[in-house]
């Protein structure tokens, strides 16, 4: 599509994604002059309306950004007050005592949030300091310069026809141009993808690791509600099947987030996710909790895990990768928005130096010093083996060995070094004949709900006659070799049921039901082939989440 002519428009930066990482660069850029020209592109129908996350936030990235950001009405008002960790078996549980945990699992000081509000209100402070930004703009390609730099994005191209063709009411879009481009999409980004491949970032890097993570807000008896408590489990349903656990945040209003991780490095294809997220909530102590309860809302997205040995490179010319882009999840905290606000602050003072000394275009190594060298680094270099001491030894070795090395690591030092991860987790899918199917209990439309009624709660809207967004490199693949050999994990890892095998004229055949997509990219991920692109759809389709 590169030989449309479209109207440029130019930019000092320019940021694709409106999260925590992309509207904190926007922000420090003002704060720094307030006469550069910031814009900032978003594909949800609003900002917020794809952010999902926990969330319990650490305020350390807003104290360095705003520091008043209290006087100004941010949206922390659910401080922690306790905090429980509990190992499940199928029909009770062990409460893990918080005094062995390191200080960094401490969760004083912190606040349960809905980071989709979050963003709402850092949209408005960006606002008000003078950054353009524009919802329902979503960035479909990468417009690279004369000498294979970046130099900006295509934005807004609307009405393409079902074959990806050009008709009569297509909108061609703009490309909008910047000195940097800052890319802020969040986990597995379409752009950040295809700058990683060019520039062979990951080099040198461990595999990025990810997990699945799915989420629910309950309305709550308010008997039972607990505003400010934070519970975290491991152990059943998962046993053996896969790494994750759940977590239960109490925020105001007498409503609860309940979410549960899967780790995407499972070997048996016959997992569901959705289903064992489902069949968690059937525990007695979790079904006592939403007894006469009742779910308001569903959404799914996935997260990066590697940590600090599977952050790529982060710039190459006129590019920079931020938050989740690059992957600054903190394992065992379950966190990552403290992260992606530093490193958006960062990547700014970085522009503003190269802008102000007469630079563009080339790389940002001072953003990228700073991250691994300051604040980011140093909280994920603590956690490093966490995730690989999970993978290699199971649960409860890994607890023992990682809650010994995070200690260590407080200290400065540690037994293992830095632990590798081998397999991406496509490569870790066995083939189904190794392993035993799964018998799932049906969703009893109480306490667990079947997929596609839980999708109408993300309020996900796709409009039907545009390109399917889910491109497959081969037709073939998904019946000859993910369906005969892996028994077609598509159609239990994706969250919303987008994937399925029907029988037409006696043969399987593959459906992709885009219209469901969520945008958590698992598929791109988990996809045994790789075989799945995942690219975006028109601007504003997707899910429109409330306060996730």
């Amino acid at each position: 599509m590169s030989e449309i002519e479209r109207e440029a428009m130019e930019y000092d930066v320019v940021i694709v994604g409106a999260g925590p990482a992309g509207l904190s660069a926007a922000i420090r850029l003002k704060q720094l002059d307030a006469d550069l020209n910031v814009v900032v592109l978003e594909k949800g129908s609003e900002v917020g309306a794809h952010i999902l996350s926990g969330a319990v936030l650490d305020p350390c990235g807003l104290d360095a950004l705003i520091p008043d950001w209290k006087e100004k009405g941010a949206p922390l008002n659910v401080p922690v007050r306790e905090d429980n960790f509990y190992m499940l078996g199928e029909a009770g549980e062990v409460r893990i005592p918080n005094w062995p945990m390191p200080p960094l699992m401490n969760n004083h000081g912190n606040y349960i949030v809905s980071m989709g509000n979050v963003c709402r209100w850092m949209a408005e402070q960006a606002e008000a300091l003078g950054v353009e930004i524009f919802p329902g703009m979503a960035c479909s390609e990468m417009v690279y310069g004369e000498n294979g730099e970046v130099k900006g994005v295509v934005a807004g191209v609307f009405g393409l026809e079902p074959d990806g063709s050009i008709g009569e009411n297509t909108e061609p879009g703009m490309e909008l141009h910047g000195k940097y481009v800052f890319l802020s999409e969040g986990v597995r980004g379409s752009l950040a993808k295809e700058v990683i491949a060019k520039y062979d970032l990951q080099k040198g890097k461990e595999p990025q690791k990810f997990g699945l993570g799915m989420k629910e807000i309950w309305e709550i008896d308010p008997a039972k509600h607990k505003e400010g408590s934070v519970t975290h489990t491991m152990g059943w349903p998962l046993g053996s099947n896969a790494g994750g656990g759940s977590f239960i945040y109490h925020l105001e209003n007498n409503q609860v987030y309940v979410g549960f991780v899967v780790h995407l490095n499972y070997k048996n294809p016959h997992l569901f996710p959705y289903m064992e997220f489902q069949r968690f909530k059937h525990h007695p102590m979790v079904a006592e909790l939403l007894k006469g309860g009742k779910r308001v809302a569903y959404g799914a997205r996935a997260i990066s895990e590697g940590g600090y040995q599977s952050m790529p490179k982060m710039v190459a010319p006129g590019v920079a990768l931020l938050g989740c882009s690059v992957g600054m999840v903190n394992v065992p905290r379950i966190k990552g928005n403290h992260n992606a606000m530093l490193s958006g602050k960062a990547a700014a003072e970085a522009a503003y130096e190269a802008i102000q000394a007469g630079r563009q275009s080339d790389e940002l190594s001072a953003y990228e010093k700073s991250v691994r060298e300051g604040a980011i680094g140093k909280d994920l270099k603590k956690v490093r083996n966490v995730k690989p001491l999970w993978s290699k030894f199971g649960l409860t070795a890994s607890l023992v060995l990682g809650g010994l090395d995070m200690w260590t690591n407080t200290m400065g030092f540690s037994l293992f070094g830095t632990l590798g991860h081998g397999k991406t987790d496509a490569e870790a899918t066995e083939p189904a004949s190794r392993h035993k199917d799964i018998d799932y209990p049906k969703p009893d439309g109480t306490l667990s709900f079947d997929r596609l009624t839980n999708v109408s709660f993300s309020m996900t809207n796709h409009e039907e006659s545009q390109p399917c967004h889910l491109k497959l490199k081969d037709a073939s693949v998904p019946v000859a070799v993910n369906l005969a050999k892996y028994d077609g994990p598509s159609a239990r890892y994706c969250p919303a049921g987008v994937y399925e095998f029907v029988e037409k004229d006696g043969k399987p055949e593959f459906v992709i039901n885009f219209q469901n997509c969520v945008h958590c990219k698992t598929c791109d991920i988990k996809d045994p082939s790789q075989n799945i692109n995942w690219t975006t759809p028109q601007g504003g389709d997707g899910p429109n989440y409330p306060n996730m």
